[in-house]
């Protein structure tokens, strides 16, 4: 399937327009509770186009190690289109991706920072949704002595400074995301029962740079950097 038909079998989302986790991706069935008791997302939510989950995600809650933060930017990645590690086929880096849904794809980028994603689609197709930022929730302190920064907006607000606040590192490559694993993910919170979701292009890459698979909560402080006006 090539790009074009992942992104043509997802709906058109408008720009601005409001999600409600009371829609189909909330009747979901939930996995394992995670932390603090709290049903995790369960395989279902994973097992769909990798566009969808990446929407959906957004307002969600990430917890690890202590710490937690909404999720309030997210990337998709598939193995159709050249910016998905996944293009080149299947190597020892590209495993986890074309492993079943619900797992953590985490690499390293640039040599420094460990990225986050949660895989999804059916187990050998490859496709990711990378967790850009979080807004955080608890567990600050923690994330300020990682990251050695006071201001809540700075803790979490990119792909490398949420797994560092987070303390995520290599180890938790393929580890369960459905909340029998280290890292969980919960369903939106009631605060973030509606969000209003703005669609841009993705950041960082040099491929496939006109697919707008980057989804961001309309209005937050804690983007890794704004959407454009327009976009």
């Amino acid at each position: 399937m090539s790009a074009a038909e992942v992104a043509a079998a997802v709906p058109e989302l408008e720009d601005g327009a409001r999600v409600s986790v009371d829609g189909a991706a909330a009747a979901l069935p939930a996995g394992p509770a995670g932390a603090g008791g709290r049903p995790a997302l369960g395989p279902s939510f994973y097992d769909r186009p990798v566009l969808d989950v990446a929407r959906d995600l957004v307002g969600c809650v990430v917890l690890h190690a202590g710490c937690s933060g909404v999720i309030v930017e997210t990337e998709a990645y598939h193995e159709s289109e050249p910016a998905c590690h996944a293009y080149v086929g299947l190597t020892p880096r590209t495993r986890t991706l074309f492993g079943p849904p619900g797992r953590a794809y985490v690499y390293r980028s640039y040599g420094v920072h460990a990225l986050l994603n949660a895989v999804c689609e059916p187990e050998g197709t490859a496709a990711a949704v990378l967790i850009r930022a979080l807004e955080p929730l608890k567990g600050l302190a923690a994330m300020r002595a990682r990251r050695g920064v006071d201001r809540d907006r700075d803790l979490c607000s990119g792909p490398g400074k949420l797994t560092r606040a987070l303390g995520i590192g290599l180890e938790r490559n393929g580890s369960d995301l459905l909340g029998s694993g280290p890292i969980s993910i919960l369903p939106r919170p009631p605060a973030w029962r509606q969000v209003a979701i703005a669609c841009d292009t993705r950041i960082g890459i040099t491929r496939a740079v006109d697919l707008r698979w980057r989804f961001c909560a309309v209005g937050s402080r804690h983007l890794s950097r704004p959407v454009r006006r327009g976009a």
